[in-house]
């Protein structure tokens, strides 16, 4: 359950750096939002922590993909802007 607490606010943050908007911008989602959408095709969840701190955390979400936080130009543009991208680091 802490975890979908820091999945939450890290999402918000995550969209305000990786995607050019606003923070204001940024549609918000609930904890049980979240849990209902967790293995729906059109939810990508990305894991955009460092490679240390992932390589050490226990705490993943089943399904999530990972993605180097400091090369999103890199990798951005091949998520589709029809899905539902959450973004997660901690």
């Amino acid at each position: 359950m802490k975890i979908l607490v820091k999945v939450l606010w890290i999402l918000v943050m995550a969209l305000a750096i990786a995607v050019p908007a606003r923070a204001a911008d940024v549609k918000r989602m609930t904890k049980e939002e979240l849990k209902s959408m967790l293995g729906s095709p059109d939810l990508i969840v990305v894991d955009v922590r460092l490679g240390s701190d992932w390589a050490a955390s226990d705490a993943k979400i089943k399904g999530a993909l990972r993605e180097d936080p400091e090369q999103v130009d890199k990798w951005m543009a091949k998520y589709p802007k029809n899905k539902t991208l959450l973004f997660y680091c901690a």
